[in-house]
């Protein structure tokens, strides 16, 4: 549905009026009174004169509408859409319109909160305010079926309150909702974490978030709901694996060392090889070349510091 722009008059002009017509009514209802008193037939009309200005002069007050910055009314006349007001100021429309109030403020969304409403007892005085909880985590299986868990921050504002209004029953609950299944649908997508250059949720943050971004905006075009940004605000192995899941990140990182240090080893002991052969140091066969490597590698590459053992011989003893 395409918002309309209505366009009200200035409400100071009308609110004059309105005054005068209603200080008015009551003069013209005493004066037509004292007339008929008199046998005036003139104080006929004037007291239904006066009684019309006041009526009309209290009719002309439910149309004053003060508009605050970053909110809009939504107007509606007998059913009909007959557009919605965004621009503050004071304003005079049409006394029989229905109003409708709403923010074009920016606001944000945890996934996993829950919101209240707020409660009123039959006078419709409020009893109970509306509450709103703190967002928890959403449990789902990422791509390789690990279960984690996962909670997103959307930042998000109206920008069409025709559709709003009129194209979702409850566009706060229906963002609610829209979100978490877009959140969900992405983390079955992707794996917790990747070990090569395949985009993961832990690895690839950035890219992620603009992906649920897009994926969230998809689901709310119909809804005049603008997605400003949504970004993951916790991501974590489910309790139940998380301790297998550390080890196994433990023994990856240990593995990763491992191999550093090996390859640094080895370019070690063949610089040492070449600087001993180039300068014509010492000459070695192949087993003492071999036995040579072995001791170093076993030094290199030790996770505890070596003894070393001085042979006071030959080295072929």
């Amino acid at each position: 549905m395409n918002e309309l722009e209505y366009k009200p008059i200035s409400g100071w002009l009308p609110l004059l009026i309105a005054l005068a017509l209603i200080v008015a009514g009551p003069l013209l209802f005493v004066a037509g009174v004292v007339l008929l008193d008199r046998d005036d037939v003139r104080g006929g009309y004037l007291v239904l004169a006066g009684g019309a200005s006041l009526f009309f002069g209290l009719l002309t007050l439910f149309g004053f509408q003060a508009v605050a910055p970053n909110d809009a009314r939504v107007y509606l006349l007998f059913g009909n859409y007959k557009g919605s007001l965004s621009k503050s100021g004071f304003y005079w429309v049409n006394p029989f319109f229905s109003k409708r109030k709403i923010t074009l403020r920016v606001r944000n969304f945890e996934t996993g909160s829950v919101t209240t409403p707020e409660t009123k007892d039959a006078s419709g005085k409020v009893i109970q305010n509306r509450s709103h909880s703190s967002g928890r985590a959403s449990k789902v299986n990422d791509r390789d079926g690990n279960p984690i868990e996962i909670s997103a921050v959307v930042v998000w504002r109206v920008v069409n309150t025709a559709e709003a209004l009129f194209e979702v029953d409850d566009y706060e609950h229906f963002l609610a909702v829209q979100s978490e299944a877009a959140l969900r649908n992405l983390a079955s997508r992707h794996p917790y974490d990747a070990h090569d250059e395949e985009a993961s949720l832990r690895g690839n943050t950035t890219e992620v978030s603009d992906q649920l971004q897009h994926d969230i905006q998809a689901r709310l075009d119909r809804a005049g709901v603008q997605v400003i940004e949504a970004r993951i605000s916790h991501l974590a192995y489910a309790p139940e694996i998380a301790a297998a899941m550390l080890q196994r990140q433990q023994a990856g990182a240990v593995v990763a060392a491992r191999s550093i240090i090996v390859d640094g080893a080895v370019g070690i002991v063949e610089m040492a090889l070449a600087h001993l052969t180039k300068g014509n140091i010492i000459e070695l066969d192949n087993e003492r070349r071999a036995a040579m490597v072995s001791n170093l590698l076993v030094v290199l590459c030790s996770d505890r510091h070596t003894q070393p053992v001085i042979n006071t011989g030959s080295i072929y003893h």
